[in-house]
């Protein structure tokens, strides 16, 4: 750990000369910060771009409201730790104390053919063209800020390339009280009209119909270890969750085959 301190003194200091509201946090409200924060290794290659530093990867720290920030220079490699907000940066050994039966699940990264196939879509809003070659499953809050925000990017990317649909499921945290039965309402509706009227902050009218589809998604999200939203899931399995921009989405989406035969 002592060879790699002149570039994580060099990371730190750079970092804290960043003017004041170059980065600031996204309120995500109640629950957990990861429903509503991302980070791209685009995104920590700017933040890190004065330290001369490559970011290799960048994804969420096993320790909460922390992004887990892996960089090399110079031949030298070594993990920094970068808070929600991109503001602040440290470095350091993080000693976990917790035995092993508090351990959070391990995040899933891809889900198998089988299971891919065995998630249920009648109850999912197409958006896109149904005879889209590449269905991309997106598992979605009614009230999750970066769910709103991501919405629209789904928009641009069906606009964009014709050959990728979103089918969109509902997946209602609990730290969103009154998701669950907006969520009944939309599948009720299959309407995304109602979907974007809640992400617009609107009254959504009670289910019009008696439906456990809301359940069944609770169950299998959990089954599969999917644990925020938005959460996307691609034909051949990966599992991408957080928001991202519509270019993003294209190129993540069409680096992999056509294999979906969602309808």
């Amino acid at each position: 750990m002592i060879r790699y301190l002149p570039i994580l003194l060099l990371v730190i200091l750079a970092v804290t000369t960043l003017p004041n509201g170059a980065y600031t946090m996204d309120g995500c409200g109640a629950g957990e910060c990861m429903e509503c924060h991302s980070i791209e290794k685009s995104e920590a290659q700017q933040i890190l771009a004065k330290t001369g530093s490559v970011v290799l990867d960048a994804d969420f720290a096993e320790v909460p409201g922390l992004f887990q920030v892996n960089v090399e220079k110079d031949g030298q490699k070594a993990t920094v730790y970068l808070d929600f907000s991109k503001q602040y940066l440290f470095a350091g050994q993080i000693f976990k104390i917790t035995d092993e039966a508090t351990k959070p699940e391990k995040k899933v990264e891809k889900l198998s053919r089988d299971q891919y196939d065995a998630i249920p879509t009648t109850d999912a809003l197409l958006l896109g063209d149904r005879l889209a070659e590449k269905k991309v499953i997106v598992f979605t809050d009614p009230e999750c800020p970066y769910c709103i925000k991501l919405h629209p990017e789904l928009e641009k990317v069906v606009e964009q390339d014709p050959n990728i649909a979103f089918l969109i499921k509902m997946f209602p945290l609990a730290s969103h009280p009154n998701s669950y039965e907006k969520s009944k309402s939309i599948i009720c509706s299959q309407s995304l009209d109602v979907l974007e009227k809640s992400f617009a902050g609107e009254n959504v009218a009670a289910p019009a119909c008696e439906t456990d589809a809301v359940d069944r998604t609770l169950k299998l999200v959990k089954d599969y270890g999917i644990r925020s939203t938005p959460t996307l899931i691609l034909p051949e399995g990966t599992v991408a969750p957080g928001y991202r921009k519509a270019e993003d989405l294209i190129n993540l989406i069409n680096a992999f085959p056509a294999e979906s035969a969602k309808g």
